[in-house]
């Protein structure tokens, strides 16, 4: 796998014990989405960031999405003309549901389009924002491999998942497609 990755954290940024943050500085090709305002998130301002990054990668980037940043790339994926390699879609939190934060609420609705770039949702059993009935539907109506990993929380560092080694092997999987 040659093609640069674009990491897109979800509200709030990862952290320096999200796995995130690790592959960021472990491999240089990887690199962060930055976002104007991290806690109060709109919509439009971090699909322009999104754009912006995409435009600036040589060749087709692989998108690396956690939270909110899967709901961004949803988005982002149905209204642009930019092509990218794949996304990975970890996570994704259920805008209708009872944890979501209201900071984020113009992230609402879920998109229901077939993403036009190959993608894979990647989801937790007791994920507190995102049941596993969720992302099926979303895996499903975005047109996306589904895997799940077991019970590993929001799949963020309070999972305690270090550098995610599994999560590596999921990438790879669906660079390989």
């Amino acid at each position: 796998m040659s093609q640069p990755i674009l990491l897109l954290p979800g509200i709030g940024n990862s952290g320096p014990d999200h796995w995130q943050t690790l592959w960021q500085q472990a491999e240089p090709r990887m690199r962060r989405v930055g976002q104007h305002d991290w806690e109060q998130p709109q919509l439009k301002d971090w699909q322009e960031a999104l754009e912006a990054a995409v435009a600036g990668t040589a060749g087709d980037a692989i998108l690396v999405a956690h939270s909110l940043g899967c709901l961004l790339v949803a988005h982002w994926g149905l209204q642009t003309r930019r092509k990218i390699a794949g996304a990975m879609l970890v996570a994704p939190p259920d805008p209708s549901g009872p944890a979501f934060p209201a900071a984020a609420r113009s992230f609402a609705p879920l998109p229901q389009q077939r993403l036009p770039f190959p993608s894979m949702v990647v989801a937790s059993s007791n994920d507190p924002y995102g049941s596993i009935a969720f992302s099926r539907n979303a895996a499903r109506a975005w047109g996306s491999l589904y895997r799940s990993v077991g019970p590993c929380g929001h799949i963020n560092a309070a999972s305690g998942l270090g550098h995610w080694k599994a999560g590596r092997m999921l990438l790879w999987e669906l660079s390989a497609s």
